[in-house]
């Protein structure tokens, strides 16, 4: 089965090659029984008391516990509709690991009910391609969480076709993943959250921005009453700091007579508006000429 197929066959009964060898069949009632028990391990959907999952694979979420009581409460109503996915531990006889479907398992422990799921015996290496499949397939995982999963699966030496082919996105997005996940600093990213209203553009722009900028100050300015709100406060911070404006030649003030206001004047670049009452507005129009006489006189004095 070609990898990038993984998620498809692995639900829909087929399972994939094991990896380790196939338990000897033999026959009669007692091959019988091996048999239905091979079966039941690869096909099988089953319930397993939630308390002996186990995680493996990547971390795939930077706020698993958001709306998690949320998601508990929906199942408690409407019981669990979308199984999970799970393999027998390689090391613990009797326990299981998840695959995927993290959050739902965490619900139902949280509700002290068995899990529905489906049993797989698959190998390290095409757990997380499983995980990696389904993650893209999840509409509420945010462009930086699936980044992060990306730089996990090619630090644990996973090509980049691989990469490419768990979370079915052409090489080209998977390098703008990672040139944003290697550009931000892990703890600034975790300070912001998964921001999920940010897509590929904003965070491509918030790497740029950041590049030899101080970590702690980025952390700092991560304030907001959500990881949308944080990546905005972060992103501004980034932006240049403006210029002071220049000295305005702007000059307000009131005009008084006898002590009492009689109006205001402004200037401004070489111009005065003045703001009168309108019976004194009207006397001053009808006599400007011997007012501005006046003024004349008194600066030839």
């Amino acid at each position: 089965m070609a990898r990038k197929d993984l998620l498809k066959g692995l639900m829909s009964g087929e399972a994939p090659a094991p990896h380790a060898p196939a338990p000897r069949m033999t026959g009669g009632a007692i091959g019988a029984v091996s048999r239905s028990i091979a079966d039941l391990r690869t096909r099988a959907l089953v319930e397993v008391p939630a308390d002996l999952i186990d995680e493996a694979g990547l971390p795939d979420r930077l706020e698993p516990e958001a709306d998690l009581e949320a998601l508990a409460e929906s199942i408690a109503t409407h019981g669990q509709q979308v199984p999970v996915m799970l393999r027998h531990s390689p090391t613990v006889e009797g326990r299981y690991e998840v695959v995927y479907g993290r959050r739902r398992i965490a619900a139902m422990k949280r509700l002290g009910q068995p899990v529905r799921a489906f049993v797989r015996d698959i190998s390290d290496r095409d757990l997380v391609v499983a995980q990696g499949q389904e993650n893209n397939a999840r509409r509420d995982l945010s462009f930086i969480e699936k980044a992060l999963f990306a730089s996990a699966m090619t630090g644990m030496g996973y090509d980049r076709k691989i990469t490419a082919e768990a979370l079915h996105i052409d090489k080209t997005v998977i390098s703008r993943m990672l040139s944003v996940v290697e550009t931000l600093p892990e703890p600034v990213i975790r300070a912001i959250g998964p921001a999920p209203a940010a897509g590929r553009d904003r965070w491509l722009t918030l790497a740029r921005k950041a590049e030899g900028r101080d970590p702690a100050a980025m952390i700092t300015a991560a304030q907001g009453d959500d990881s949308d709100a944080r990546f905005v406060a972060v992103l501004k911070s980034l932006d240049p700091a403006r210029p002071p404006a220049p000295p305005s030649d702007d000059a307000f003030r009131g005009l008084l007579a006898q002590g009492e206001p009689l109006g205001t004047i402004r200037t401004s670049k070489g111009r005065s508006v003045i703001d009168l009452p309108e019976d004194f507005g009207s006397w001053l129009a009808e006599n400007i000429e011997q007012v501005h006489r006046d003024w004349t006189r008194s600066r030839d004095a």
